[in-house]
């Protein structure tokens, strides 16, 4: 599923490459026994912000991103620079949970996934706008 949503990135060598080979990722693990979200949402994370950088790198005037991991912090850069008219308020806790989620999974196992899941979808409707914007 996110293969397929980031296809026009399928092995291009940059972030956009970079996006689609973590959402490979991603469908490879929900096609498998693994039963834990931390996994999945690692990639996710990878995923996201790889995407996020890949626009802030070729749509943006300074073309420029920063070395943040925080999805909230990338979005906003986002927005900002190209002064997109969406709601971005909106996105922020669900962003937030994906980055801490991503960061806990280095450490620890022991994710909240249903939180997860509720980031997640609310995130794929914003991950197809983002990805419109390439």
């Amino acid at each position: 599923m996110y293969a397929d949503k980031l296809q026009q990135f399928e092995n291009v060598e940059n972030l956009g490459g970079k996006a689609w080979e973590h959402a490979t990722a991603i469908d490879l693990i929900s096609n498998s026994k693994i039963t834990h979200c931390s996994m999945h949402c690692f990639h996710y994370q990878q995923m996201f912000e790889l995407l996020l950088k890949h626009l802030l790198e070729t749509k943006t005037k300074s073309g420029a991103f920063p070395r943040s991991h925080k999805l909230n912090h990338l979005f906003s850069l986002l927005v900002e620079s190209l002064e997109l008219e969406l709601d971005a308020e909106k996105y922020f806790d669900a962003l937030g949970t994906i980055t801490t989620c991503a960061e806990a999974y280095r450490y620890d196992f022991s994710l909240d996934c249903e939180t997860y899941k509720h980031a997640v979808s609310s995130l794929d409707v914003l991950l197809d706008d983002v990805i419109k914007l390439s």
